[in-house]
């Protein structure tokens, strides 16, 4: 497959086009300046010149916090520009599949969430998201939307490498406990990504078409995950720290966060055959490389 990803340095990018390379597909990555998302003739010209057998729509404004200052620049990204992008597959008539978040949830629910459960965002990020949803439904109806969460990679800005780089400098880590969820290795929801991705190209069938969820097996605290992360770090003769665990309320942020981020994947499991492994099981690679590329 031919594959054009919007989006050049995110996570999701970086792991698609490693992953996709070595599955032997041709994964192309674009971004500023050819590709802007705040453009969408630019989206097309791109696009268009890429001659894509699928289209996914990764680039996204993802600085939750800083979301509540910048909200008109939020939506101009995810949402007009993931609108912009689906139109552009509808006219092009390729499969699309756009990435979303938990956040699109309020986090209320004492259990996984599921696709068939309303939407209620509790900020602008997770407003912008849910929105660009909306736009990518509107355009066409070729196309997927993954929601996933809380992900981690060897690449760019992420929990791991966060909690890795403050042990080399303290003892106790200080870690919310209050808030649970599914951490997702970014090179794992590449590899769904992929197969995804073959179903729409070759499967009209739509019921591979919609909104799913696809998250790594496995729930924890952002606490559970600080102590799996230095636990497995120690292991490899890396940096380690204990956890101090605290609420939410002792680690106030702009904008607020879902309490459950939990999300139920059954759908895309038994529409997909899509099911991502364990997120502990997943965490001791990435760890291995980022302690290597730390040194």
């Amino acid at each position: 497959m031919r594959i054009v990803v919007t989006g050049k340095n995110g996570q999701v990018v970086t792991s698609l086009v490693e992953r996709g390379t070595a599955a032997g597909h041709e994964v192309i990555a674009l971004g500023r300046p050819e590709l802007d998302l705040a453009d969408p003739e630019s989206i097309h010209r791109a696009v268009a010149t890429a001659k894509p057998d699928v289209i996914v729509s990764a680039a996204a404004y993802t600085a939750v916090d800083k979301a509540e200052s910048e909200e008109e620049l939020a939506h101009a990204i995810n949402a007009r520009g993931a609108g912009a992008v689906a139109a552009v597959a509808a006219r092009l008539n390729v499969p699309l599949i756009h990435l979303s978040t938990d956040y699109v949830f309020d986090g209320a629910l004492d259990r996984p969430w599921t696709e068939s459960d309303p939407t209620r965002p509790i900020g602008v990020y997770g407003l912008s998201k849910l929105a660009g949803e909306e736009a990518v439904l509107t355009a066409g109806g070729n196309c997927a939307i993954l929601r996933t969460s809380w992900v981690y990679s060897p690449f760019g800005g992420n929990f791991v490498k966060t909690m890795l780089r403050v042990a080399r400098d303290r003892d106790e880590v200080s870690v919310v406990a209050d808030q649970i969820g599914n951490p997702t290795s970014a090179l794992n929801i590449a590899d769904g990504v992929l197969k995804v991705a073959e179903n729409l190209v070759t499967n009209a069938d739509p019921a591979l078409r919609g909104v799913f969820h696809m998250t790594a097996q496995g729930e924890a605290s952002w606490a559970d995950f600080a102590q799996r992360i230095f636990a497995e770090s120690a292991v490899q003769g890396g940096p380690s720290a204990s956890v101090k665990a605290i609420t939410t309320a002792d680690y106030p942020t702009p904008a607020a966060r879902p309490a459950n981020s939990r999300l139920d994947c059954a759908k895309l499991a038994g529409t997909h055959g899509v099911t991502l492994p364990d997120w502990r099981a997943a965490l001791p690679p990435i760890i291995a490389r980022l302690l290597a590329s730390a040194a």
